[in-house]
């Protein structure tokens, strides 16, 4: 890098010397009226928080959005029935349909190339079960043990039921997390015995907590997915009864897990041409590609960027109106200053560089509290309302970025409207 000569130095310092008076000047100026200075921060401050607290909660329910869908595996498919329990409209699909079966599963793997890994999926609701649960009743899911692999489930303790299980029924259990605290509480749960229904399961291992929506995602229920206890499907089948048996699916679920360089969209796509042939369009099932749940959330994530940035301007702009207002009746007070420092050399550069850095001060200064108010708002809407919120560097940079950008054009027709006014006229101004 070429060094600086003796001129272009002296014209470094000559500049910094004038911008570093002028920001005396200004904040001098701002101190002398510092209640209306407060209040020309209050719109930017309020708008900069506002944005931050806005960004950090639209950031946080997409990151855990797509904790979700990626917990689901980008690599699996998933194919939910859509169930009633009211028997007229149970009834009037089961003329066009016999609902998710085992048959459909075999059917499925049987066409559908690449599949790793499959089970179907049980879901039974219990009448009763001891040790009696101390939060609600929890779900019982009748699966394959390769379930385990294909919804990733990590144990905390024990081990998950193996093939042999699966193939003579056996009676064990694996329990999740919230359904392990409400049956046990802190002991121990490894060896000990649930009963679900008028059936002893001894429980084999405890699943790590995962994520749960409390609304559907993409046609899977809401469910809490730690309160869950994992059987075999073949003892969800031979030893529990369903009391809804008359009005609920052979199965309710599938899930298939395809090789990386499996086409997931094409299998979903043959999935369907097969369940809407077995089941004679009755639509009385959706299938979930979580692949495409992902890479659409993403495009999403991208347009809410845009709109927020829309937002965080017009939010904003009430803040520049008010630095502009408060401005021009800062040159109205100040004419006579403006008069006396033209009549002794100033020139119209001086003046608009003066204005403008006192516009851009008050900016800096309402940005900033406006950060420190957005980041409280956040964490309090995160504890009073239990919402996920994550204040971001980039919402940060937005808010501040645009506030100083906006005491920059707010404050230049001011200062150029003060640097334009005749130097003897403002002296004689009154």
């Amino acid at each position: 890098m070429p060094m600086l000569d003796m001129d272009q130095r002296a014209l470094v310092l000559s500049v910094s010397q004038q911008w570093t008076r002028d920001a005396e000047l200004g904040l001098k100026n701002l101190l002398l009226h510092r209640s209306r200075s407060l209040l020309t921060m209050l719109g930017m401050i309020f708008g900069v928080a506002a944005v931050v607290a806005m960004l950090s909660i639209g950031a946080g329910a997409r990151q855990r959005v797509m904790a979700i869908i990626e917990q689901m595996g980008v690599h699996n498919l998933i194919i939910e029935a859509k169930e009633t329990l009211e028997w007229q409209a149970h009834s009037k699909m089961r003329k066009l349909s016999p609902g998710l079966t085992v048959q459909d599963y075999r059917v499925i793997l049987d066409d559908v190339s690449g599949v790793t890994a499959s089970t179907p999926r049980k879901r039974l609701t219990p009448l009763k079960i001891i040790p009696k649960p101390q939060q609600e009743m929890p779900l019982v899911y009748g699966v394959n043990p390769s379930y385990q692999a294909i919804t990733g489930l990590r144990l905390a303790n024990g081990s998950f039921f193996n093939q042999k299980d699966e193939d003579s029924g056996a009676p064990v259990c694996v329990l999740g997390a919230a359904a392990k605290w409400g049956l046990f509480g802190s002991a121990n749960a490894l060896g000990e015995y649930v009963k679900v229904n008028e059936q002893w399961f001894r429980v084999l291992g405890v699943v790590d907590a995962q994520l749960s929506s409390d609304s559907p995602v993409a046609g899977a229920p809401a469910v809490d997915a730690n309160n869950v206890i994992y059987i075999p499907l073949q003892s969800a089948f031979q030893r529990l009864e369903d009391s809804y048996s008359d009005v609920r699916d052979e199965i309710d679920g599938i899930y298939l897990q395809l090789g990386d360089s499996a086409g997931i969209t094409e299998a979903g796509q043959v999935t369907r041409a097969i369940l809407n042939s077995s089941h004679h369009g009755a639509d009385d099932f959706s299938i979930i590609v979580p692949a495409e749940l992902l890479a659409e959330q993403k495009r999403t994530e991208h347009l809410f960027s845009i709109v927020m940035v829309a937002i965080a301007s017009i939010s904003l702009l009430v803040g520049g109106i008010g630095i502009m207002n408060i401005m021009l009746a800062s040159i109205l007070e100040r004419t006579r200053e403006i008069g006396l420092r033209r009549a002794v050399g100033a020139r119209q550069s001086d003046i608009v560089r003066q204005f403008v850095v006192e516009a851009m001060m008050i900016s800096f200064a309402g940005g900033t509290i406006g950060v420190v108010l957005g980041f409280v708002i956040s964490r309090a809407i995160a504890w009073l309302a239990g919402w996920s919120t994550i204040v971001t560097f980039s919402s940060i940079a937005l808010a501040f970025l645009v506030s100083i950008s906006v005491g920059l054009v707010f404050g230049i027709y001011p200062a150029t409207k003060a640097a334009r006014l005749d130097p003897v006229e403002a002296i004689r101004y009154e």
